[in-house]
């Protein structure tokens, strides 16, 4: 039995004791796959596994806090069921975490820059040692190494971190590859200020404030009471500015510091293509350093804003 097909049957075991169970499905055309809530066993059959299941489902966990939901997990994704669990946003006995081995996702703007139009394509085969695209203009192979997501390039989690059902062969880490991630902050780190502040003030002419980058973060769970649109206290305004802008990405990635775990679902909702998961890598790097935490690796570690030392062994407060 395939592994997707033994993840299908516990879920049909487990669906009558929850409320829903998140997952994929086909989207709206063959490279494209959409979230599924599966509540009834016939919704189970329209689940689906591979690199095109790109959406962190833990987004959606915050969702249905308080009741009893299932989730299927790719690695980076468990991550973020762990953070969540870690800060108390979801209760550990209230998820039941279905989990395969992957080996990648897809980025459909890497893709976009070889086919003319991501709409007109009519058949996707990725089961074989290249991206195969049938298009207009005929049959497209893209090598897997051209297609990646950057975070795919260096992964780490490919399997799930906690399950409680997981199927297939696991999928060892990938050590000495190229991560493109650390290559980015190193390019951000050698500018000047002067030129790094005009870098990200150029970035931030094309936000549209949107908040695509807010909603699809499994982390970011205030939605209603965010910063960027309470009026009681009034922090932001709504001027579109590029002062306004920044203001509001420097707040999210303060927010998000030792909480993101580089799903990158943020950068990749942007329409505008802001490279906004820099932000947030640079700061989880910051609390790597000082604190030697991860998010979302270690299900017994304690976040660092969880606790409290008088003295913290990486802060050298009384030294200067």
């Amino acid at each position: 039995m395939q592994p997707l097909d033994v993840i299908k049957e516990k879920i049909r075991e487990a669906l009558p004791g929850l409320d829903c169970v998140i997952g994929w499905q086909r989207g709206f055309d063959p490279l494209h796959a959409t979230p599924l809530f599966m509540r009834k066993p016939e919704d189970v059959d329209r689940l689906i596994w591979g690199p095109l299941n790109i959406y962190n489902t833990a987004t959606y966990l915050s969702g249905f806090r308080g009741k009893k939901v299932g989730v299927v997990v790719k690695g980076c994704d468990s991550r973020s069921v762990v953070q969540l669990i870690q800060e108390k946003l979801v209760k550990r006995e209230d998820v039941v975490i279905f989990g395969l081995p992957c080996a990648g996702v897809v980025d459909l703007t890497k893709v976009g820059r070889n086919v003319t139009d991501l709409g007109r394509v009519s058949a996707v085969d990725h089961s074989g040692e290249t991206l195969k695209l049938t298009t207009p203009e005929g049959e497209k192979s893209l090598a897997w190494d051209d297609v990646w997501a950057d975070k795919c390039l260096s992964c780490q989690y490919h399997n799930a971190i906690i399950s409680d059902h997981f199927a297939g062969e696991p999928i060892a880490p990938v050590l000495g590859g190229r991560d493109p991630a650390a290559e980015e902050i190193a390019a951000l780190e050698a500018m000047a200020p002067a030129d790094l502040l005009a870098y990200w003030a150029e970035a931030m002419k094309r936000c549209i404030r949107c908040y695509a980058c807010r909603n699809s973060c499994p982390m970011c769970v205030c939605r209603d009471f965010c910063i960027a649109q309470t009026r009681d206290p009034h922090w932001q305004s709504q001027e579109d500015s590029v002062k306004e802008k920044l203001m509001f990405q420097m707040i999210h990635a303060t927010h998000l510091a030792g909480r993101c775990t580089e799903c990158g679902e943020c950068q990749r909702a942007c329409p505008v293509d802001i490279p906004i998961l820099a932000l947030r890598r640079k700061a989880n790097q910051v609390i790597k350093e000082l604190f030697d935490y991860q998010a979302g690796v270690d299900p017994q570690a304690v976040p660092p804003l969880f606790t409290f030392k008088v003295e913290e062994d990486n802060i050298n407060e009384r030294g200067w």
